[in-house]
């Protein structure tokens, strides 16, 4: 990873620190396969699968495969810069907070005592990958994730968004409640300079308690090509007047209801496309944004649950070649749920029941209060265990199940302090039950 530059004065919709370093490495791979240039890094690597056909008799044949694949990677490192849909929300302001903070080498007084600048959650930046052993001792050696391959520093990253609230960035950080005081006092003066763009705002697609946030919208309430090229134009102003070689766009807005699929409309490329056009209403927000992002070869991150990437998105991102991904950040119960589900199931415990509760009181659970918008939430915490049960079928018949439940209230006084409660019941050795909560 680069080193990160020093901070610059931030722009109102785009806050960076310079032009990124020049990139260090680490180590370098000793291989026929790894060639390094002044420019790139590109390597062979050799994918084995195996292939698996019936035969007559019913029995499995097994064919081992192999897929040879050629990576190439920059050996610059890019100036970055990162759109935020729902930009003054927790999310947005927490995370721009954190950047502004690390950038700074912040720190602060909070009643357990000081705290500094990090960023404890993050894969890229605090974890480590076992790069192989010491040649001499044969001690395991790890690096840093971020030291594998040129990428860059999230002080570097720029960043922007739409939200349609258009508080700006210090007073929406006040109405999170997520950072402390003596924090948010250090970095509220280039926060309140950082003023969303206006988004787009479908009420249908949200919960009617959302209403009155919606102070900066364009205008219209279902999809239109107009938003479609009013928010590619926001990428293509934001790229150009922050002097970008990149942009990706994330959704971190709220939680949308699922949008049906239907035949004509939202199932291929060109029906999406017309759909935009003639304002149907099952065309969501999170769509117009991915699709706006795919026409400007953007990468787009769905961060919530609901269904962004219908079949004519998906469609469309293929003709541009465009990347999409995404589909819930999954970040607490549920990523605990996927961890803990895979564990017992791989080890031969038949999970009978899950019961699944939260409460939280920030945005996030007053707009998940609605009962189509939770749907979509359900949806996502339901549908993590689906691939372990239908792997496993020596535990569960064709068609099993585990009974799921799953429930989310809103509490406001708990703001964005979320609890989540569990109890897992399985079946185990000889008719035996096993609870875990």
């Amino acid at each position: 990873m680069a080193p990160h530059a020093d901070a610059a004065t931030p722009a109102a919709n785009g806050v960076g620190n310079g032009s990124p370093a020049e990139p260090t490495n680490t180590f370098i791979v000793n291989s026929p396969n790894v060639v390094y240039t002044e420019a790139e890094i590109r390597s062979k690597y050799t994918y084995r699968t195996t292939s698996v056909e019936t035969d007559d008799r019913g029995n499995f044949v097994a064919t081992p495969k192999e897929t040879p694949y050629e990576f190439k990677v920059e050996r610059k490192v890019p100036k970055v810069g990162m759109m935020l849909v729902g930009w003054g929300g927790n999310n947005g302001t927490t995370v721009t907070a954190g950047i502004i903070a690390n950038r700074h080498k912040l720190a602060w007084e909070t009643k357990e005592g000081p705290r500094e600048a990090n960023y404890y959650g993050s894969v890229i930046m605090g974890s480590t990958l076992k790069l192989g052993t010491d040649a001499k001792t044969a001690r395991e050696i790890n690096i840093p994730f971020h030291n594998i391959l040129p990428m860059v520093h999230p002080n570097d990253l720029v960043i922007g968004g739409w939200d349609i609230s258009g508080m700006n960035l210090a007073k929406a950080m006040d109405r999170a409640q997520v950072l402390e005081p003596t924090l948010k006092a250090q970095v509220k003066k280039e926060m309140s300079e950082m003023v969303p763009l206006r988004s787009i705002y479908y009420p249908d697609f949200i919960a009617a308690n959302q209403e009155d946030r919606a102070d900066n919208v364009l205008e219209g309430t279902k999809a239109s090509m107009a938003h479609v090229e009013q928010l590619r134009s926001d990428i293509r102003e934001f790229k150009s007047s922050n002097g970008l070689d990149k942009v990706i766009v994330m959704w971190t807005a709220n939680t949308e209801r699922y949008a049906d699929i239907i035949a004509g409309v939202n199932d291929t490329a060109d029906n999406l496309l017309k759909a935009i056009e003639q304002g149907h209403e099952e065309v969501s927000p999170s769509t117009v944004f991915a699709v706006a992002s795919i026409l400007e070869q953007t990468p787009f991150i769905n961060g919530s649950p609901q269904n962004t990437f219908v079949p004519g998105a998906i469609e469309l991102a293929e003709r541009h070649n465009a990347f999409i991904g995404g589909d819930d950040f999954k970040s607490g119960q549920t990523k605990m749920k996927s961890a803990l589900v895979d564990f017992l199931i791989n080890a031969g415990i038949k999970l009978t029941s899950i019961a699944s509760y939260n409460h939280l009181g920030n945005n996030d659970g007053k707009n998940l209060s609605s009962q189509k918008q939770f749907r979509s939430k359900e949806i996502s915490k339901s549908n993590v265990v689906d691939d372990m049960v239908e792997a496993n079928s020596v535990l569960y018949k064709k068609g099993e199940h585990p009974d799921h439940c799953v429930v989310i209230k809103y509490m406001p006084a708990v703001a964005d302090n979320k609890r989540a409660l569990d109890e897992y019941y399985a079946e185990i050795f000889m008719g035996g039950h096993q609870t875990i909560s």
